[in-house]
């Protein structure tokens, strides 16, 4: 059993069947002030968020949480000067977090992936960072499928001519490097995911307790580390597994499992794949398939009736 990886149907198992339940948390300074401050009381709110969540017989193993903030871009700048990463201005790169196999050989050539499609899509690959990370209080169970976690960082490129457009070409890496791992079917592919590749988010879960997420990411402690927003989520796998790809925020949007998967509308959006175009991707819609994989959170939410709306939302990335 893997971090990211349902059991295959069996007796009267069927991972069709799968739901989601969650409690979700959203803070923000109204007038946009960036502040340790926020992602503290985010961590707080996270916390208070526990009764949402579940565990099973080991305690120390969560269904996943995690938390949502604006690009930390004073803290980033700090981290990168002591590995003599040198960052473009506040829009014009990313700070991607990255879930990579353990296993040395398996995330050589994931990171190998990703330069590729990077440099092929004529952005600029900067560096990579080690996450510090605390696993004590993990449960076994989720150290034994814990990933290693790094943040990529990119910049923008001048076939991008605005920070929408980044965005949108971030957009364009992160499918084609998801569904090219996934075609490699390595051994401890399964490990690799991507929580966020974006010039203005970043996001840090796994399948951790509500209380375990700051004492496991140390950056989340640092004073510098700031935002005017938080979005945290704790989530309640009823009917499900939890795995770490599954934990949320969602790298756009949080749901609190209200929003469940129809198969009708699985069906309906592999049918409209043909016909869906998009003025801002341009020809780059056709490398993106396919768009959402079964079995992800995001595919959960994209492919219900209340929210064809955020497949617009995804095709044009306006803010």
């Amino acid at each position: 059993m893997s971090q990211s990886t349902l059991p295959t149907r069996q007796g009267l198992y069927d991972p069709r069947n799968e739901h989601d339940a969650c409690g979700v948390g959203f803070i923000v300074h109204i007038k946009g002030q960036k502040s340790h401050e926020i992602v503290r009381q985010g961590l707080d709110l996270l916390k208070n968020l526990t009764h949402r969540g579940a565990v099973g017989a080991d305690i120390y193993a969560g269904d996943g949480a995690g938390i949502l903030i604006q690009m930390p871009d004073t803290f980033l700048r700090a981290e990168c000067d002591k590995l003599s990463i040198s960052l473009p201005p506040t829009g014009d790169y990313s700070a991607g977090m990255v879930f990579l196999p353990r296993d040395a050989g398996n995330r050589a050539s994931c990171e190998k992936l990703l330069i590729d499609i990077i440099e092929r899509e004529q952005a600029v690959f900067l560096g990579w960072r080690d996450v510090p990370v605390d696993n004590q209080t993990l449960g076994v169970s989720v150290k034994a499928v814990e990933p290693f976690i790094r943040q990529i960082f990119i910049g923008r490129g001048a076939s991008c001519p605005n920070q929408d457009a980044f965005e949108r070409k971030l957009f364009v890496i992160r499918k084609q490097v998801e569904n090219a791992v996934r075609d490699l079917k390595l051994d401890h592919g399964h490990s690799f995911y991507i929580p966020s590749l974006s010039s203005r988010t970043l996001v840090y879960k796994g399948m951790l307790l509500a209380d375990q997420v700051g004492a496991f990411y140390a950056d989340l402690s640092d004073e510098l580390m700031e935002s005017a927003l938080a979005l945290v989520h704790q989530r309640f796998s009823t009917k499900t597994f939890p795995t770490g790809d599954l934990a949320h925020p969602f790298r756009l949007i949080a749901h609190n499992g209200e929003i469940n998967t129809l198969r009708r509308n699985v069906n309906g959006m592999a049918a409209r794949r043909h016909s869906i175009a998009s003025k801002v991707l341009g020809n780059d819609i056709h490398k993106l398939w396919p768009l959402i994989a079964e079995q992800q959170s995001d595919w959960h939410v994209l492919t219900t009736p209340l929210n064809y709306w955020s497949l617009a939302a995804i095709l044009s990335l306006t803010r």
